[in-house]
């Protein structure tokens, strides 16, 4: 069963994700919060698998909570989704810096919500279609100057040629193309790759392919 924490300042919100949601039989609301602290409170107590977070909240807001829940080792398996109104919303790349596995616009249709659920908690990151490649191009353009990283040197060559994949974009199943090799291959080298760096998901590994260098802007297309 997978556990979600709704938080959302709005009363009306969580009633239709909470009714959404707990139609499924295999996902349960575990609880609602109004705002980031009590969201981050909720999370220490329930610890679901996943918290769908509002950006813009009174008390803390959505990204300080969720640096909140991704900065404590304990919560290690929790992961956050972001909600917003806008899909080029300008907190967007700061949350998934601040360890965020993707986010969703508010009017997102039910069927891509569910979807958007179990893919987070089975691993993947997460960012509404049509988005990915102007989200990592923004993060291409604030990133600071790239800086070496040790843990690169422990990848193999296929590693870095994956994570440099992931970095500008590509599915499991478009890398598994690019390289000719099945889908569950791919998604295998993307899970060590990870487990080699430390990263939560494949969203902290575009931030980390970014900042080590492994990718650059003029790679995007």
């Amino acid at each position: 069963m997978i556990r979600v924490l709704l938080a959302d300042d709005q009363s009306l919100v969580r009633a239709g994700f909470r009714a959404l949601l707990d139609a499924q039989p295999d996902i349960e609301v575990a609880g609602e919060a109004a705002d980031g602290a009590e969201a981050v409170r909720l999370v220490g107590e329930l610890r679901p698998d996943i918290v769908l977070m509002d950006i813009r909240m009174p008390h803390l807001d959505g990204l300080a909570a969720t640096r909140a829940i991704t900065g404590d080792a304990r919560l290690d398996e929790v992961r956050v989704v972001m909600l917003t109104t806008f899909e080029l919303d300008e907190y967007v790349f700061e949350a998934i810096r601040s360890g965020a596995s993707g986010f969703l616009v508010k009017d997102t249709e039910p069927d891509e919500l569910l979807r958007a659920v179990r893919a987070v908690v089975g691993g993947d990151a997460l960012l509404s279609p049509g988005v990915t490649r102007r989200l990592i191009a923004e993060f291409a353009a604030r990133s600071k100057e790239p800086a070496a990283s040790a843990g690169l040197g422990e990848l193999t060559e296929r590693e870095r040629e994956v994570m440099a994949l992931v970095g500008i974009g590509l599915s499991n199943e478009e890398i598994a193309r690019r390289l000719v090799v099945s889908p569950l291959t791919a998604k295998t080298h993307v899970s060590r790759t990870m487990v080699k760096l430390g990263a939560r998901d494949r969203a902290q590994l575009v931030v980390l392919a970014y900042e080590s260098g492994l990718v650059r802007p003029g790679w995007l297309g």
